[in-house]
């Protein structure tokens, strides 16, 4: 068997799609500029790379077995680098030899991308690779990972964006809650620029969130990046000192602030997770060497695929670290069945039936057999492969770029 060829989609945002998330909804890194509004750009583009909204890989061998995978964030420098660098390495060569072609890869693109849109490259074609070899052998990916450590995932519901009007944000944790999910994450909304008036307004989300949903569902709280040091620490120990018990804080600074990520962990009581803009093991390794987070959360589709997430399971399991991967997808719920070190996973309700779509949610939309969440776990089936397949229709109607007028 060998690779045959390599298509690459770019999904933009369909025009119908609302933008779902009004106004400012969460603190992020841009917010240390007056001008982040600006800088956001409508639709949070300015955090997303431009207006395609994900990059799709199908890889296709010489006898008809057809893989798929996804970049993390879109971008279409991604599928750049998988038409006219990473195409031509992988084509003619076996799919099964994933260790081989993955530093293959890694190699012949380092001198300009050990990490970001690179390693999301490579994640597409790594994951299509691994479906190929479900598919080729009958098996599902966490059959070839290990096997399941579990009849179903625990997943815990993520949303809950509103940053100002708490009589919105009230409802729509307790929902969480009647659809039975066990735990739920929040956004924080304020960060350093805010001064203590946002402190003040970032607790008021979590005792809204906490009041709505009871004192037995676990709670998280995302910052997104937006914070700093001092900040984190300040607005950590407020949430303690109220006695709101976060299961974790998660992102509160910039990836690359290590240091500063252990300096806060060393400072708190409440978890502090991270990882999902972080890339291959190498990074990770730092994260774990300089114990500068408490749970690590890679992202399947950014970190290099199954492949190099297989090392990162591992690094994390000789350490007794806690793997939750950011986002919810296939991708990452076959890594998070066949590891005992990952206990829950997260998972993106989907709108109701003729519900406005969003970043969060178009992903439905996208892909077909994505497991969905009943009493707040998910089931995977035994189908080959990821179990996915693509919504061919909509793929190709949302189709961005050139590639949409070819």
């Amino acid at each position: 068997m060998q690779i045959a060829s390599i298509e690459t989609y770019a999904v933009g945002r369909p025009p119908e799609m609302t933008q779902g998330l009004p106004g400012e909804f969460l603190v992020t890194p841009l917010h240390v500029f007056p001008d982040y509004q600006r800088l956001l750009g409508e639709r949070f583009v300015g955090l997303r790379g431009g207006p395609v909204y994900a990059v799709l890989a199908r890889v296709r061998t010489d006898d008809g077995i057809c893989g798929i995978g996804s970049a993390g964030v879109g971008s279409g420098a991604t599928a750049y680098i998988i038409e006219h660098h990473l195409a031509p390495i992988v084509t003619g060569q076996n799919p099964f030899d994933v260790e081989l072609l993955w530093e293959q890869m890694f190699r012949a693109v380092i001198n300009y991308g050990r990490k970001g849109v690179v390693l999301e490259a490579i994640s597409a074609i790594d994951i299509a690779l691994w479906d190929i070899m479900g598919r080729a052998t009958g098996q599902p990916v966490y059959n070839l990972l290990g096997g399941r450590t579990r009849e179903r995932i625990q997943v815990y519901g993520s949303r809950l964006y509103e940053r100002e009007d708490l009589d919105l944000l009230a409802p729509e944790a307790a929902e969480m809650v009647r659809q039975s999910f066990k735990a739920v994450k929040q956004r924080f909304g304020f960060g350093p620029r805010d001064r203590p008036a946002g402190m003040r307004k970032n607790l008021e989300l979590v005792k809204t969130v906490r009041q709505a949903v009871g004192s037995e569902i676990e709670l998280m709280g995302d910052a997104y990046m937006g914070w700093d040091v001092p900040y984190a620490i300040r607005m950590i120990r407020q949430i303690e000192d109220t006695g709101l018990d976060l299961k974790w804080v998660e992102g509160p600074l910039i990836p690359d602030d290590i240091d500063g990520y252990a300096r806060i962990c060393r400072a708190v009581h409440t978890p502090i997770s991270g990882g999902e803009h972080e890339f291959t093991r190498y990074g990770y390794r730092e994260l774990v060497r300089r114990e500068a987070v408490d749970i690590l959360q890679p992202d399947v589709n950014r970190v290099g695929g199954i492949t190099e997430a297989r090392k990162i399971w591992a690094l994390a399991a000789a350490e007794g670290l806690a793997v939750i991967p950011h986002a919810g997808q296939s991708h990452n719920y076959h890594m998070v069945m066949a590891h005992l070190n990952s206990p829950m996973a997260e998972y993106f309700p989907p709108p109701d039936e003729g519900g406005a779509l969003d970043d969060d949610t178009l992903f439905w939309e996208i892909f077909k057999g994505e497991p969905r969440a009943e009493d707040g776990y998910i089931t995977l089936r035994d189908a080959p492969g990821l179990g996915l397949d693509w919504n061919e229709d909509n793929v190709r109607k949302w189709r961005w770029g050139d590639a949409a007028e070819n």
